[in-house]
This record gives C-alpha cells, structure tokens and sequence, in this order.
C-alpha cells in the first residue's frame, strides 16, 4: 500500500468527520478536474487536497507550484502535502476564510470539499469568497457522486450561476461528474 493511500485510510478512521470520500479521487476525475487550467492565465486555489491527487494533476497542467494555493483543514494532510509539493502554497485553514489569502484574478477554485453535505450557510461563505478571488471569466469547478449539481439550488440562484457538467466519470469510485460554475461578467 502506498503512502498516500496508507494517509488517506488512516485519516478515514480517525477524523471521519473530515474526511467523507470512499476513496481518494482517480486519475479521470482528477484530468476532468483541471482540465482548460492554463498556466499563463494566473494562479489557482485548491480546496480540500487531502493526500494531492488533484494537486497532482493541477501541477501536471503545468501550474508553476508558487501559483497553487491548497486549502486544507487536516493538519497531517497539510504536513504530507508540504513534504510532497515543494513550493505549493499549503494554507492550514477553512475553505470559510478564503478572503484572508487576499487573492485575486484566480483562473478557477478547484475543490474536493463535500459542498453539499455542508450547511447551507457554510456553502456561501465558501462560494462567495471563491467568486470574490475569482477573474471575470474564472470559474468554480467541483465534483459530485449525486445526479444533481454540485451547489445548492437556492444558493445557483441567488448567486446568479451558469454551469456545464462532465460526463459520468465510470473510472472513480464511486462513479462522478464535474461541474464548472461560472458567474455573468457585470
């Protein structure tokens, strides 16, 4: 079993609460994720890495690693994730407090956060800050095992969001979409 993995599953069993995956996210649904990333169009936020596998992926589009923010709550997650990716920007902190990096013109918020499963009220919070770091033309990209987008329907609506979403990703367990949210430019 590798290190990750062996992270991964002991993370699983002691802070359940934190982590809520089956499985860390596979090699399709981590492509799928940072798909049109482009590394001349500005930095990118991560939200939840855990172990990198996104990260991974984020660095493979060729995202220079001072560029990359990861947003991690887990403290071994962040320990592992600095020991793993020299020069990414590990932030030890809520997905809540995203202001307090002071971003702005992001290319796109990448999360691995369980968005639906929190309070609605936390689920603002995090959208709103995502949006206020975000370019005009950056978007919010998250993925969801359910058949229905990845945001609340109240919170698509008050937000005033479009989307476009993936095609079932088979290869993950379990099996999921990717949704890209985007706000109309004012």
């Amino acid at each position: 079993m590798n290190k990750d993995l062996r992270l991964f599953l002991s993370q699983i069993v002691s802070k359940p609460y934190q982590v809520v995956a089956l499985a860390p996210s596979s090699a399709a649904l981590c492509q799928e994720m940072v798909a049109g990333l482009d590394p001349n169009k500005g930095p990118v936020i991560e939200l939840g890495p855990g172990t990198g596998n996104i990260t991974r992926a984020i660095l493979g589009r060729g995202i220079a690693p001072h560029m990359l923010h990861s947003v991690e709550m887990n403290p071994n997650f962040c320990t592992h994730l600095r020991e793993s990716f020299a020069g990414v920007n590990v932030h030890h902190m809520s997905a809540c407090d995203l202001d307090r990096l002071g971003l702005n013109n992001v290319q796109a918020v990448i999360s691995g956060l369980p968005l639906l499963s929190m309070p609605i009220g936390v689920q603002r919070d995090i959208l709103k800050d995502s949006f206020n770091s975000l370019a005009p033309e950056g978007s919010f990209v998250q993925f969801t095992y359910g058949p229905n987008p990845s945001v609340n329907a109240d919170l698509r609506k008050e937000m005033a969001l479009s989307w476009t979403r993936s095609d079932k990703i088979w290869r993950n367990l379990p099996p999921a979409r990717v949704y890209r949210f985007t706000r109309p430019m004012h």
